[in-house]
């Protein structure tokens, strides 16, 4: 595999160097550029580069992009041919930014790990917006999702791109592209909640190229975010209120929790809470409006985090008490990071032909009322949505993925956003396939499902995988009053 990559590479760099025009001329297979680089925060060695794509693939002509890759080598001196390919987030992550984490995954051993940064995301051509004013910290908790803020923010990147070229299948066949440039002809991907989306259309698109997929908070075709969001987070929450009550310390300290909820959000119905807390960069005391919608996106987002799920009653009971510092100050730092990692024009282009145009308007009150999070997020969306350019979909896009692929799926019993009805979904039209359900939040790990994604990527498929050790999982105990972790 090393060989035949060195000999691609070795092509493409001569044909660039004697005729550099004549890929773009013609649109024959792009350039892949790549050479030594350091992994950052470590003293290892990764291959770093580019490879260049026609922005619309369909035409082969006008504007490129150069796709942003990391090759980290696996630590095996006889690697296996087939390397690990994780897909990212959000949608708006790009993969390279974890390349410190994933140098040091125990998948690592045996096989190579590529991180490609998907077109409109980290160095590949990125599609930033402004959806928060730096220093502005209120910018931080008001919803980022405007008609406003969005038809200013495509007035300056269709300047620099044509929006509707990010999609997913798009980026799917960029990426089968360059694995095969790169040498690789099989590979396992892997891919937690956008990142399963991508990894699922990237297997209907190109399935004989894929050995194994592990999808890990699943988001199927079925999924249309945001519609279910309002759901999905009402779900956990009552979830939550569920395993308190049973728990007798848990009851013990807040037995009068669903009704302490109740209350606060008809508190902040009626009028936002005022928190006044230091600015992080000046010191200076700042006073900030929470608003419902602010505190149930905070609330919400906590919940995504095992260990902050379990301290959600106790935040919850300190917010009726009026101290509503915590979910102000994770507000803040969570969407700061959202911001920063996210590229949001990209979300768009994503989100809106592939999600958004498939939602019923009546849909959105069945899926919303009654629910803490209520409809403004999808709302909102919908505004952003209606001054940003779409692209038509693929015929048949809507329909679930089907095909052979060995596939191991996971899901946590109390996920926010992608709970265990979605990976159910997603496994019914995976013949190939085994869906485990772990005591977990959004995204599920630890040691016992490491040593199963190691055996299913060893068998190359799910059958007869000793799953027996899921059963030992538990969730973690509720953080209680003089017992915060």
């Amino acid at each position: 595999m090393r060989d035949g990559y060195r000999h691609v590479l070795l092509i493409s760099l001569a044909t660039s160097l004697i005729c550099p025009s004549l890929a773009l001329a013609q649109g024959v297979p792009g350039t892949l550029s790549m050479e030594p680089c350091p992994i950052p925060d470590t003293d290892e060695e990764a291959r770093c580069g580019t490879y260049t794509v026609w922005e619309n693939r369909a035409l082969a002509s006008g504007r490129t992009i150069d796709i942003n890759i990391i090759v980290i080598p696996a630590l095996s001196e006889s690697p296996r041919p087939d390397p690990i390919v994780p897909l990212s987030g959000g949608p708006g992550q790009g993969a390279t930014a974890g390349a410190r984490g994933w140098s040091r995954s125990s998948f690592r051993r045996e096989r190579d790990i590529i991180l490609v940064d998907q077109r409109g995301t980290g160095r590949s051509n990125p599609l930033y917006c402004e959806v928060a004013v730096e220093g502005d910290l209120q910018s931080y908790l008001d919803p980022a999702f405007t008609a406003e803020k969005f038809e200013r923010c495509r007035g300056r990147l269709e300047q620099l791109a044509d929006l509707t070229q990010y999609t997913t299948p798009v980026f799917a066949d960029d990426l089968h592209e360059i694995l095969l440039a790169l040498g690789y002809e099989e590979v396992n991907l892997t891919g937690s909640s956008y990142g399963t989306r991508a990894a699922l259309v990237y297997m209907r698109r190109h399935p004989e190229t894929v050995r194994t997929a592990i999808l890990n908070g699943v988001a199927p075709i079925a999924f249309r975010n945001p519609l279910y969001h309002a759901y999905e987070s009402q779900q956990a929450l009552e979830l939550t209120f569920e395993h308190c009550a049973a728990d007798p310390d848990c009851h013990a300290a807040f037995p009068d929790l669903e009704q302490e909820f109740a209350e606060l959000i008809e508190r902040l119905d009626r009028e936002p809470a005022q928190v006044t807390l230091p600015h992080p960069e000046s010191g200076e005391q700042v006073t900030l409006s929470m608003s419902r919608y602010a505190f149930a996106e905070a609330l919400r987002t906590s919940m995504y985090n095992l260990q902050m799920a379990r301290a959600v009653p106790l935040l919850i009971h300190r917010a009726y008490e009026g101290d509503y510092a915590f979910f102000v100050e994770f507000g803040l730092r969570s969407n700061m990071a959202i911001v920063d990692a996210l590229a949001f024009g990209m979300l768009l282009s994503v989100t809106c032909p592939e999600d958004l145009s498939r939602i019923d308007p009546d849909e959105i009150a069945a899926l919303t009322e009654g629910t803490f999070l209520g409809d403004d997020r999808v709302r909102n969306q919908l505004a952003a949505c209606s001054v940003w350019p779409a692209r038509k979909l693929p015929a048949g896009y809507g329909e679930p993925v089907s095909v052979e692929v060995p596939t191991l799926l996971l899901s946590g019993t109390i996920d926010p956003v992608t709970s265990p009805r979605w990976g159910a979904d997603a496994a019914s039209h995976l013949p190939n396939s085994l869906h485990l359900i772990v005591p977990a939040a959004h995204g599920v790990g630890g040691p016992c499902i490491s040593t199963i994604r190691h055996e299913f990527l060893e068998k190359g498929s799910v059958e007869a995988l000793d799953t027996s050790c899921v059963s030992e999982i538990t969730l973690p105990p509720f953080n209680l009053p003089g017992q915060e972790r």
